[in-house]
């Protein structure tokens, strides 16, 4: 059965938080902060923040510049997800991928389905692995930032979670790279 194994201690994440968007700024970004609000009350650490414009490269560039800090384990993108012409955060994470986590998109629309019906087709929320670190990318409304949080993340980036959860193999991701 699933759940948080609370004889083992929590452990904390660095994640980073983008927002893609040509309109949005940092005091109307419900989404990011919503976000960052479930990152902290998690107990997560929120390593990063940015507002990125619709553009692949820009998008591209500053999830590069993330799975090179360190710092950061995991980033969580927030719009761009949707179906229209200025719609490239799927395309950008794809870019950078190295594996994808299909899963993450199925679950994510099960849980989406459940409270906005057949809407949810209109999304292409996606999730991979870069160079050991986790790329979620969630649609731009705060209601679809609960989902994809609520939903799925906090149970898979809390090392307490059981069978399983993303934070145990984070030392593995990289294993094919060591000789």
């Amino acid at each position: 059965m699933p759940g948080i194994d609370e004889s083992i201690p929590f452990v904390a994440v660095n994640i980073a938080v983008m927002t893609v968007s040509d309109t949005r700024t940092f005091e109307t970004d419900k989404s990011g902060d919503t976000l960052a609000a479930r990152i902290a009350e998690a107990g997560h650490n929120l390593a990063a923040r940015a507002i990125v414009k619709d553009d692949q490269a820009e998008i591209a560039a500053q999830l590069h510049s993330w799975i090179d800090d360190p710092e950061v384990d995991v980033v969580i993108s927030t719009g761009g997800t949707g179906l229209t012409g200025r719609d490239v955060t799927v395309e950008a994470f794809k870019s950078v991928f190295e594996k994808e986590i299909d899963g993450f998109s199925v679950l994510f629309h099960q849980i989406s389905f459940a409270k906005i019906g057949t809407s949810t087709v209109q999304s292409r929320a996606c999730a991979g692995v870069a160079r050991g670190t986790y790329l979620f990318a969630l649609p731009g409304s705060p209601g679809a930032v609960k989902d994809g949080w609520d939903g799925i993340l906090k149970f898979q980036l809390d090392i307490r979670h059981k069978p399983c959860n993303f934070v145990e193999i984070m030392p593995r991701l990289e294993e094919h790279r060591q000789s």
